[in-house]
């Protein structure tokens, strides 16, 4: 054993010497695909906080991807609360490749790839009852260990907050960027600093954001009703430098055509901008 090895303290900032233990450059984490798959872009849907509409807009942006004519892929990440299935009317189990190593997404109606827990449940109601870890390392094979193939656009729909699958996802799978999703309440501008500050500290780049719940149009005179007070989207948007991609309204189809599966068939124009945004992404 060399003098440098026995005297190394493993603080390659505090050593001048030039030896194999030290790194040029910081340690990776990307989980590889496997050889069979290929995915151009992976877009993360986050917020700061639950309720907001996250899957909503993941399975929106995702359908409107696909109307472009790009091959698009969903990774329902939101481990403990998966809803993008039921979105789809999807509620086959997962199945795998002839060799048994790769699982095989579920293909919706307009040919959107998902794969999700709920897919790996005996029935679709029983909990996932599962620590941390655990779920961090699901995620890891829905990227890893899924058949993904061709995919131009790959949105993942993440639980809320800044824990262990966001940290997970940032880590692990190349994100291109994310889009950020709030509604209009007080709450927002705290929100939306908590995501903001994650996508900062781990490097990854935002898109924008986009407000669900933003307003009701009134059936009779088309007048925009705030039901939940008045928006305070553009002040935050303004503060933080970040633009507003989108705002959806409440209407009574979107929420119907969640329930009942068919969420493919809503009329979501109001995404354009998110559309763009992607793409430039």
């Amino acid at each position: 054993m060399s003098e440098t090895a026995e005297n190394c303290t493993h603080n390659c900032g505090t050593c001048s010497a030039n030896c194999g233990s030290r790194t040029s450059e910081p340690q990776s984490f990307l989980e590889k695909l496997n050889p069979a798959s290929s995915v151009k872009k992976v877009i993360g849907v986050v917020s700061g906080k639950g309720g907001v509409g996250k899957s909503l807009v993941t399975s929106l942006m995702a359908c409107r991807m696909r109307a472009t004519g790009a091959k698009v892929g969903i990774l329902d990440a939101d481990i403990t609360g998966p809803s993008i299935p039921n979105a789809f009317g999807i509620h086959d189990g997962v199945t795998v490749t002839q060799d048994g190593k790769l699982l095989v997404p579920a293909t919706s109606s307009t040919v959107i790839d998902v794969i999700s827990s709920n897919m790996l449940l005996e029935n679709e109601t029983d909990p996932v009852i599962w620590r941390g870890p655990v779920i961090a390392g699901a995620v890891k094979q829905f990227w890893s260990e899924t058949l993904w193939q061709d995919i131009d656009y790959m949105f993942v729909d993440m639980p809320p907050g800044t824990g262990d699958v966001p940290l997970t996802v940032f880590q692990s799978l190349p994100v291109s960027g994310i889009i950020i999703v709030t509604s209009p309440q007080e709450l927002v501008a705290m929100i939306v600093e908590k995501a903001v500050n994650m996508a900062k500290k781990m490097n990854v780049p935002i898109l924008g954001l986009v407000e669900n719940m933003s307003y009701l149009e009134c059936p009779d005179c088309g007048k925009k009703i705030s039901v939940f007070g008045e928006s305070h989207l553009d002040e935050v948007a303004k503060e933080y430098g970040i633009p507003v991609l989108a705002q959806i309204p409440i209407r009574p189809a979107i929420a119907k055509a969640v329930d009942e599966g068919t969420v493919e068939y809503v009329e979501a124009d109001f995404l354009d901008d998110a559309v763009k945004a992607v793409k430039e992404a």
